[in-house]
Order: C-alpha cells, then sequence, then structure tokens
C-alpha cells in the first residue's frame, strides 16, 4: 500500500488563492497571467518579497521602472555603443569614471562582483534567503557578428601565443568560479570564454574540441566532478551551437554516469529545431546509458542570429517551451515517440524569468510526484537582478511554515523543485556583452517588466507604506 503523501494546509503564495493545483495546471495562459503572486493570505507569515534586502528592493524598483519606460530603448543604444567602441574613454578597465557609472548603475544589480571576496559574498546572500544553491559564470565571452549569408566576422587574432593565452586564462577562470560555490551548485561555461581557437573551431563545427581545450574542459569536469558541483554548458550563438551541442554530448557521455549528472546543455526553445534537438539529446542518451541534464531557456542572441532559425513569434515560442517542459516532465519526446529505447535518466532546469512557464513546470512536477506518476527531477532558476518576485514567490511556497518541520523536514516541502539564482562574475568589462543581453531581454518581454515593477511597489507599499 502506497503510503498516502499529507500537504500541509497553507495559503498559497504561487498561485491565486481561488484556484486550486488542478485549475493552475490546465488554465489558459490568459486566464493565468495576473494569477501568480497575489497579495498573501492574512495567516501568511511572510509576503514573497518579505526577505528581499531593502537596499536590493529600493535597486530594483528604480532599475526595473526604468526598464519599463520609454528610456529603455535609448539606453540600450548608448550601452551598445559602449560595448561595441573602441575608444580608451569609454572602456571601464581604462575609464575609471566610466567603470564607477557602470557599476553604480547596472553592473552591481546584474552581477556577483568582480573578485573572489565580492563574489563569496554575494553568494552567501542568495543563499541567506532561502535559495537552494546558485548557478556562477565567468562572463568572459567573444561575440561573432553574422552577415546576411551567415558567415561570421571575428575580430580576434590568429597568433598561436595568445590563443594558447586564452585557454589557459578561460581554464584558471573557470576554476577560480568553481572554488567560489559549494556542494550541488552549478558553474556556468560558454566555450567561447576560451578564445581565438574555441571560436574558430565552433565555427567551423569541429565535432570535437581543439587538444589544448579538450584537455581544459576535461580538468575543469574532473574538479567540478570531485566536489559534488555541477556545471551546465551555457548556449551560444546558431553559428558556434552544433559543435557546442557536439562537445557537450562527448562530456556528458564521459562524467553523466551511474546516477551522477555533472555536464548539463543548453537548449534554446526559440530556435525551431529545438524540439528536434532534445529528441537526438534523449535518443543518444537512452542507447547510450548516460544521463542526460538539459537546462532549458528561451534565447539570449536573437539579435545576432539568423531570424530564419527563430520562431516568427514570441507567442510560438512560448507554446514551444512550455510544450517541451511538460513533454520532459511527464517522460516524453517533445518532438516524436523514443522508440527503441527506454526514456533515459534525466535532468530538467527551467531557466526562464517567465511567470507562467515557471507556474507550468512547478505545477506538472508537484502533482506527478504527489500522485506517484513518473516525472524527472526539476530545477528552476533565474538570474541576479530579474524576476524576484518569481523567484521569491517560490521560495515563499516552499517555506516549512513551523520550526519543528525545519527540525524535522517536512515531507511536503521536499516535493517541490529546488530554486536557484545565476550569477555572473568578472570585471565590468568582462561582463559588458552579458549586461546588454540582459537590456535587450528586458525590452522584448516588455510585460513581464511591468508586472516585476508592480510586484516591487507593492512591496515597498507593504513595508513601508510608500505609494506610486
Amino acid at each position: 500500500m502506497k503510503p498516502k503523501i499529507l500537504w500541509p494546509k497553507r495559503p498559497e503564495t504561487f498561485y491565486s488563492s481561488s484556484k486550486s493545483l488542478a485549475d493552475a495546471a490546465t488554465a489558459s495562459p490568459a486566464s493565468t497571467q495576473h494569477a501568480i503572486l497575489q497579495p498573501p493570505a492574512p495567516t501568511q507569515k511572510k509576503a514573497p518579497l518579505a526577505d528581499l534586502p531593502t537596499k536590493i528592493l529600493l535597486r530594483s524598483l528604480f532599475l526595473t521602472s526604468a526598464m519599463a519606460s520609454p528610456l529603455l530603448k535609448p539606453s540600450i543604444a548608448v550601452l551598445k555603443y559602449v560595448v561595441d567602441s573602441k575608444s580608451p574613454m569609454l572602456s571601464p578597465s581604462k575609464n575609471p569614471i566610466m567603470n564607477y557609472i557602470l557599476r553604480a548603475t547596472i553592473y552591481n544589480h546584474f552581477c556577483a562582483g568582480v573578485n573572489e571576496t565580492e563574489v563569496r559574498k554575494t553568494v552567501r546572500e542568495m543563499k541567506g534567503l532561502g535559495f537552494k544553491g546558485v548557478i556562477l559564470g565567468y562572463a568572459r565571452e567573444s561575440v561573432a557578428k553574422i552577415d546576411a549569408a551567415g558567415s561570421h566576422v571575428e575580430e580576434w587574432k590568429n597568433a598561436q601565443a595568445i590563443a594558447d593565452r586564452a585557454v589557459d586564462e578561460w581554464k584558471e577562470g573557470n576554476l577560480r568560479t568553481l572554488m567560489m560555490v559549494g556542494k550541488g551548485d552549478y558553474i556556468n561555461i560558454k566555450f567561447t570564454g576560451a578564445g581565438p581557437a574555441a571560436v574558430e573551431a565552433l565555427a567551423r563545427g569541429d565535432p570535437v574540441p581543439p587538444p589544448r581545450i579538450k584537455q581544459a574542459i576535461t580538468e575543469i569536469c574532473e574538479a567540478t566532478a570531485a566536489q559534488d558541483s555541477r556545471f551546465w554548458i551555457d548556449a551560444e550563438q546558431q553559428v558556434f551551437q552544433p559543435a557546442i551541442d557536439s562537445w557537450t554530448i562527448d562530456l556528458m557521455r564521459q562524467f553523466n554516469r551511474n546516477g551522477k549528472v555533472v555536464v548539463i546543455n543548453t537548449v534554446q526553445a526559440y530556435l525551431k529545431s529545438s524540439a528536434e534537438n532534445i529528441h537526438r539529446h534523449l535518443v543518444l542518451a537512452g542507447k547510450e546509458g548516460w544521463a542526460l541534464g538539459i537546462k532549458l531557456v528561451r534565447g539570449a542572441y536573437i539579435a545576432h542570429d539568423l531570424r530564419d532559425r527563430i520562431h516568427d513569434t514570441k507567442a510560438d515560442t512560448d507554446r514551444n517551451y512550455n510544450h517541451i517542459v511538460k513533454s520532459l516532465l511527464t517522460r516524453q519526446s517533445p518532438f516524436r515517440e523514443v522508440q527503441d529505447t527506454k526514456f533515459p535518466d534525466a535532468r530538467l532546469f527551467v531557466a526562464t524569468h517567465n511567470a507562467e512557464s515557471v507556474r507550468r513546470a512547478y505545477s506538472i512536477s508537484r502533482q506527478r510526484i504527489l500522485s506517484g506518476l513518473p516525472t524527472i527531477p526539476l530545477e528552476i532558476g533565474q538570474l541576479q537582478g530579474m524576476a524576484d518576485e518569481v523567484s521569491c514567490g517560490l521560495l515563499a511556497e516552499c517555506r516549512p511554515d513551523t520550526e519543528d518541520q525545519v527540525k524535522k523536514g517536512s515531507m511536503a516541502t521536499s516535493v517541490f523543485p529546488k530554486v536557484f539564482k545565476c550569477l555572473a562574475w568578472g570585471s565590468t568589462e568582462e561582463c559588458l556583452h552579458f549586461l546588454l543581453r540582459r537590456a535587450v531581454e528586458n525590452q522584448s518581454a516588455v510585460v513581464r517588466t511591468h508586472d516585476t515593477a508592480a510586484a516591487l511597489r507593492g512591496e515597498v507599499w507593504r513595508r513601508f507604506g510608500w505609494r506610486w
């Protein structure tokens, strides 16, 4: 006889209190767009954003309000000009005034720090808020320029000494990143960060990395596994992605064995080929007996990728994202039935700021676990400085009601997905491409940005009685 799992009776914070879990799982996007994170019931001990430090709350409100205003478009143009400029006056590493301006405005909000001391402090603060862990990435990367024919123009010099030094610096940077996180945490790795040798090999579509890069990534994998941490390989531009997938699948073959998942690949749902690509991953993992890790994002390179490879509308991307999530959580392929092999051991990381997608993933995972239905482990995360109302809403939902539950552990709270925050670190200059993508992402998500601003204003009103 299967033991009955008792769920604690408590007011919902992540859903509207008028909706049941069944309603939440089947409701249309329109009906649930504003059903998330309603004002807490009177018996709830804390509001979802109550634990957010006041300094971060006010900074978030200021920046999010600016991003939801007409100021965003000219701000993006200015930031892009700074990113592309070769002038020493606009270089944060050469002009301390420019460095101060960028740090005081956007860097400190979206980035974890420039050195180990700053980063460790940020990691402690995130875990102190209740996040299960962090994903920490070294922000250094390369961005290729794509012309109408799809060719790339790479600005790296080809001198072998420069290429080798870039690989060594990339390896050491990622090993330093690993030292800043703990057991169960992730590090976030970009292959283009390894410099010209990586960029050229990825652009050519080489099925395996150059020897020096292969040795470096193997050392990173071994150190990550020894620490009981994990890492994901980030998705990048489509000119690089086929080779990135090939290199990452080889790493999963080697390190994702015997129930241990060290390496996770990233799939961008805005690509028309994303469901088919995940199907290919599932088939390979099932036939070859290794565990598959998938981090699902919507996509962050729309300004640099070939447009015809991307879904025609945002609604198409949203449907595809939610379809992939549901398929994997119900142990199905999002493309077609997996034949001649069993569904592999798999993990899913839902990396999105879209509250509707988070709600759907959360609901499906929770219901299947409570009903004893087969599923796969789920983790959810958002970027530092973004969608705090979604992240903190999940934390509020997972928070035990009593001290006794904290001491003894609660069967109910154990079935919730784990919630993470994704952090980027590096010098201001190294983070410029990352910061530009965050600005562009906010520009393309106007409704979400307005919702975030509204949630932050609500918390400021609750905390201080300030209303505007």
